[in-house]
């Protein structure tokens, strides 16, 4: 059977699969790669550095094979200009995460792109309902990367977001890395689901080899959520929202410190000179609780029609078939 729902019926894919906007990491080939396999692939643009988007929204034009595309974007620390100029490239989507979706919703509607909106709670769901989101994303507090300091757990999070979203598509995220997880997603009454960890380990990933090494070899009782690693590296993320990584030196001599942290300015220092000489990774190693289901680097032009297949046959297996 084929999978379609809601989700790919509006955007025009094959799966309903997505690429989760993974700043820094899902660079232009990744984009394109997910939406040749068949899924959505969202360029993970971050705050929106333009040097950045100038160098890899070409690799999405390139390679997409004429597929749609979209773009995401951090709405604390992004610019309405930013967006602006990013929509005359042609997306077919935006997604906005963690923070305010208002300010960028007309323009993002006025160049005829779907507007998707990722929430963390059921305050930001009511928020993305009123702002007019064509679909939302209930991540839950296993995805890696940043999320909510105090969400929900995925399971119990996406019907309510379903429920109370009806009849906007929702996407499930958060602790998805396989085809039983998009099936679950599913039968959650969701229309497809938000990957990310799994797609960082793949051949078009911008994540560097020891990168891809510490997923394959990650489990996620290792991860865990906080903000020492924000703190540590001057990030400016709000309070609300911690980021899920897996074992890092600094977090095991900072961990339940943040405040102390935060007021220690030689701690900083310290961070960023142990980058220059090596002895830490120089970006945290974001990974969801689903990490020990990822032990290959496939293309992921490949992975989206075999995690769409997974999921049929889980979903066949669970009605007796």
């Amino acid at each position: 059977m084929a999978l379609s729902t809601a989700f790919t019926q509006l955007l025009g894919v094959e799966h309903p699969i997505a690429l989760a906007p993974m700043g820094g990491s899902a660079g232009g080939a990744l984009t394109a790669a997910v939406s040749r396999g068949g899924g959505l692939g969202l360029l993970g643009s971050g705050r929106g550095d333009r040097d950045w988007l100038t160098r890899e929204l070409p690799l999405v034009a390139a390679e997409r094979a004429g597929k749609p595309w979209g773009v995401g974007f951090q709405a604390w620390a992004t610019e309405v200009a930013t967006v602006e100029w990013t929509l005359e490239h042609g997306p077919a989507a935006v997604m906005l995460s963690f923070g305010d979706p208002r300010p960028f919703a007309e323009c993002v509607r006025g160049a005829g792109a779907a507007l998707i909106v990722q929430v963390t709670d059921l305050e930001e769901a009511r928020r993305a309902v009123d702002v007019g989101a064509d679909v939302i994303v209930a991540q839950g507090t296993e995805a890696g990367g940043h999320g909510a300091r105090h969400g929900r757990s995925t399971l119990p999070f996406v019907p309510v977001v379903v429920d109370l979203a009806a009849p906007v598509p929702v996407l499930a995220a958060g602790g998805i890395a396989d085809g039983r997880g998009v099936a679950a997603a599913l039968a959650l009454g969701a229309a497809g689901a938000l990957l990310g960890t799994r797609f960082q380990a793949t051949a078009e990933a911008l994540v560097d080899g020891a990168t891809t090494r510490a997923i394959l070899a990650g489990r996620g009782e290792d991860t865990e959520r906080n903000r020492v690693l924000d703190i540590a590296r001057g990030s400016r993320w709000p309070a609300k929202y911690t980021a899920r990584t897996l074992p890092h030196p600094f977090l095991d001599r900072w961990r339940d410190r943040e405040a102390e942290l935060a007021r220690d300015p030689e701690a900083g220092r310290s961070y960023r000179d142990a980058v220059v000489r090596g002895e830490i990774p120089a970006l945290p190693r974001w990974a969801g609780e689903a990490v020990d289901l990822i032990d290959d680097v496939p293309s992921a032009a490949d992975l989206v029609p075999a995690l769409a297949a997974q999921a049929e046959q889980a979903l066949n297996r669970a009605c007796g078939r």
